[in-house]
């Protein structure tokens, strides 16, 4: 996938103007976080939870070596391949090898944020192979030729109306005149063809939640079955994932598990949750003759041993973009990569680099609510104010922005001067204000007044009423 994250502000402001984007989102924010909040007030242990599940991604990120080697070590036991890519590039030559020599036609996929990292899609289909998403969300946004907007509901920007039409666009050897007025009529047309795919693919894609050092097995989870579907039914399963997913044992995968689902859709478990260990074996019923592993690194491991290592925590649940208020004001689609969200601003400059994405972290109240609710308990604020720091350090911001902040610390160095600037401020300001109370421009100030009035100051500085309030404590 191409990176946009460097249009993230002219991207916002489109997606702010687009009402269809305005009233997805405002549906989508209260349905998440709801489920999540029941969800977890019917788990007592829920912060016990989250204290393990930090403790479990942070002794495997210190082991990481370790743990990659026992995993590919059991994973060739049990009769498969760990193929290593430190690169995208690497990535996509491993998967179009393993379709060459399986003379492979069609490709299904389940859902993988990797392969979106990965470009995958456009480089199979370059290759002449026919590759069919196989998650509902992917598979409209496949067809609409759009990327995800979010990292477990791809296609939550759109209406039904708005995929009713997509279908009878795309599916023009059914009736025209059918009903598509509900999601269980888009539902079974979505099914009814993508089973054929099911049946006629020779290699199925799909990526991995967690992988399991001590079975070599790799996990996903799914509320449609799909995945199952695309790892059981053609002959070679190839999973495509990052190294950062492995963990210790069975144990803790299924600890890790009690955290996903709830974190993500609000659910206990959720609907398929489907361990593989290597291809079918002889007493087996089903299973693919093929197990390929595809690990992929793109920059993942200079992380280790720094202060954004926490953010390999990650487990993929969502928790951080269902809470936070920028991205329901803007969606997925602004930030201009594969990852969006709080957990986008701290992992995309890592992996695309901070020119590129510089204006993510940025895009943060701060609030605090992605990591009040991080099941892993990433300090997602603290870590985009490192990628702030670094990006005043490699003077990339603007220079007035620079400036400004370079006065404040000038002021800030020096209390009694910051109080005298403070009043005078406050006081030209309320002044000026007169008797609207309020400002509709103000110079430096567009991006607030562009979209809201300025309130003018009424009384005396935070500072002058914080030591009357000492004075007059007991």
């Amino acid at each position: 996938m191409i990176p946009a994250s460097h249009a993230f502000k002219e991207r916002a402001r489109a997606a702010m103007a687009d009402p269809d984007l305005t009233r997805a989102l405002t549906k989508f924010k209260t349905g998440f976080p709801l489920k999540r909040a029941q969800a977890v007030a019917a788990l007592p242990e829920f912060e016990a939870l989250r204290d393990e599940g930090k403790r479990i991604k942070d002794h495997a990120l210190a082991h990481l070596d370790l743990y990659l080697e026992r995993f590919e070590a059991k994973v060739t036991a049990a009769g498969g391949q760990v193929h290593w890519a430190r690169t995208p590039a690497e990535a996509r030559a491993a998967i179009l090898s393993i379709c060459r020599a399986a003379g492979a036609r069609m490709v299904t996929k389940g859902k993988s944020m990797v392969s979106e990292e990965v470009g995958l899609n456009a480089a199979l289909e370059e290759a002449g192979l026919e590759v069919v998403e196989t998650d509902l969300g992917e598979y409209i946004i496949q067809i609409r030729k759009e990327a995800p907007s979010h990292i477990i509901a791809p296609a939550l920007h759109l209406s039904k109306e708005q995929v009713a039409e997509d279908f009878r666009r795309v599916h023009t050897h059914l009736d025209p005149a059918r009903s598509l007025s509900e999601p269980s009529d888009l539902l079974t047309e979505a099914r009814v063809l993508l089973r054929e795919k099911f049946l006629a693919a020779d290699v199925g894609i799909t990526g991995a939640n967690f992988l399991i050092a001590e079975t070599g097995s790799t996990v996903i989870v799914t509320n449609e079955g799909n995945g199952d579907l695309t790892q059981s039914l053609p002959r070679v399963h190839v999973v495509l994932t990052s190294i950062e997913k492995v963990v210790p044992t069975l144990e803790d995968a299924s600890t890790l598990l009690r955290l996903l689902a709830r974190s993500a859709t609000g659910q206990e478990l959720s609907t398929y949750t489907t361990f593989s260990t290597g291809p079918r074996r002889p007493d087996d019923l089903d299973g693919p003759e093929q197990f390929h592993v595809v690990l992929l690194d793109n920059g993942r491991s200079a992380l280790l041993g720094t202060e954004m290592q926490e953010a390999l925590r990650c487990i993929r649940c969502g928790a951080c973009m269902n809470h936070c208020p920028v991205y329901h004001a803007v969606g997925g689609h602004a930030y201009g990569w594969v990852y969006p969200g709080p957990i986008g601003a701290v992992i995309d400059p890592a992996l695309i680099g901070l020119e590129e994405a510089r204006h993510l972290p940025n895009a943060s109240t701060f609030c605090g609510r992605c990591e009040s609710v991080c099941p892993v308990r990433i300090p997602l604020p603290r870590l985009m104010r490192l990628w702030r720091e670094k990006e005043a350090a490699a003077r990339l911001s603007p220079g007035p922005q620079r400036w400004g902040l370079g006065l404040w610390a000038f002021l800030a160095r020096r209390p009694g001067l910051y109080r005298l600037t403070t009043r005078l401020g406050m006081g030209l300001l309320g002044t000026m204000g007169g008797r609207r109370g309020r400002f509709r421009y103000l110079p430096l100030a567009g991006g607030w007044t562009g979209a809201r009035d300025f309130p003018a100051p009424t009384g005396r500085t935070f500072q002058d009423l914080y030591r009357e309030s000492q004075r007059a404590r007991p």
